[in-house]
């Protein structure tokens, strides 16, 4: 025989290797599509509802909802193909998900509840968290793929609002604030997609994570995005976490201390020198009682809470609904989820803000523990004006990634 016996056992030895890095290329690939597919399906597509100009590429609304709708199922099947023996990592944050399931499970199947949608939302709600279960193995990797996933997901939505932005800066600004061209995204959703990735990219700057010329285009062109949405809240909090992770980071990290003397400083400088253009911008040419009724929200906050309840609906509320009264948006996660799932929404809704809170609290010092806090700090503030904790959308992804950055690492990263 040509080949020496003890060569076979050296060529084995040299391919293992490739296979695991093969094996493991899939997996990244597998996860960000499933990620991606995620966050496609809880896009909004609003298309006529906020510019009545036609898209650049005109998508018909009921093409735009299969396209989202459809998202979720297709996450789902690749999830199962990735995690073939249904393994999980049960933790606390994807049980207290599954008990605001199960609520929505028990509010829909009471007779006086909606009846338009509140089913399909209601499975939508299911499937979402059974995605979660499935990639919960991979949670707390460190090399945080779930958060580059995240990061590349927000990046390709906010290079189509720029790129449409770009070609049709009319019609992208129509009534004066930033909305998507290419896919119709309502500005209230661009801001909140920019904040979210300048504050994520920002804290990994602080934690010397990403490199300082990738940092400042992100920052400086997301922020640029946010500024022309004109939300104040989406704006505010995103200070308000970036603010939480540095000070999170503030012992151990010298950048996080010099950036936050800095930016310190800064903010007070800009204040007094640009008073005027900043509360011009903040006013959104609003008037006096529009400021004082949040945009009307307050009058419509109102109108729920005076809605008569048996005793069922005070616990259970009315079912999933859009989010909205008498034809008005809710605009409030608290008043929204008491509205479809009663007292109980509103507390598994708190309970899963304060499980991440705590335990980033315990978490140790570091990037992880930051990030997680910069993203669980910008939802509590968008929360008064926003929805979402309750139903299957982009802030309970955004908790649910706070919440798998806090997990303990895997010796083999998955099963």
């Amino acid at each position: 025989m040509s080949t020496p016996v003890m060569a076979f056992p050296a060529r084995l030895r040299a391919a293992l290797p490739a296979t695991a890095e093969t094996r493991e290329r899939w997996v990244r690939r597998r996860v960000g599509l499933v990620w991606a597919l995620l966050v496609l399906n809880v896009l909004t597509f609003a298309a006529g509802t906020w510019n009545q100009e036609p898209l650049i590429v005109p998508i018909p609304s009921t093409v735009g909802k299969i396209i989202t709708q459809g998202a979720l199922p297709a996450a789902l099947i690749v999830a199962l193909t990735l995690n073939r023996r249904l393994i999980i990592r049960p933790n606390v944050f994807l049980v207290l998900t599954t008990l605001l399931a199960i609520a929505a499970i028990v509010s829909a199947v009471h007779p006086d509840g909606h009846v338009s949608g509140t089913l399909y939302r209601t499975a939508r709600l299911c499937g979402f968290v059974a995605t979660l279960w499935l990639l919960s193995p991979w949670w707390g990797r460190r090399d945080l793929l779930l958060l580059r996933c995240q990061l590349w997901a927000l990046g390709a939505v906010l290079a189509s609002v720029l790129a449409g932005l770009l070609v049709a800066p009319g019609r992208a600004l129509a009534q004066g604030r930033l909305s998507g061209e290419f896919w119709p995204l309502p500005p209230t959703e661009v801001a909140d997609l920019a904040a979210v990735l300048v504050g994520l990219v920002f804290v990994l700057w602080l934690c010397r994570m990403v490199r300082s010329r990738v940092a400042l285009a992100v920052i400086v062109v997301g922020g640029v995005l946010l500024l022309l949405t004109h939300s104040r809240v989406a704006l505010l909090g995103m200070l308000a976490g970036t603010l939480a992770a540095g000070l999170s980071v503030f012992v151990t990290r010298a950048r996080a201390r010099w950036t936050l003397a800095a930016a310190a400083v800064t903010a007070s400088l800009a204040v007094t020198a640009f008073s005027g253009a900043l509360t011009t911008w903040l006013v959104r040419g609003q008037s006096a009682n529009q400021l004082e009724g949040l945009t009307g929200r307050t009058s419509v906050w109102s109108m729920v809470l005076k809605t008569p309840r048996d005793s069922f609906q005070v616990l259970f509320g009315f079912g999933l609904s859009d989010k909205s009264f008498n034809g008005f948006p809710v605009d409030s996660n608290w008043i929204g989820a008491y509205l479809d799932l009663g007292i109980v929404g509103v507390v598994l809704s708190a309970t899963l803000l304060l499980f991440v809170l705590i335990a980033a609290y315990f978490h140790p010092s570091g990037a992880r523990r930051a990030l997680a806090l910069f993203l669980v700090t910008y939802l509590l503030v968008a929360s008064f004006t926003a929805t979402g904790l309750s139903d299957a959308s982009i802030a309970l992804l955004e908790l649910s990634l706070a919440a798998s950055l806090l997990v303990p690492s895997l010796a083999g990263g998955g099963p």
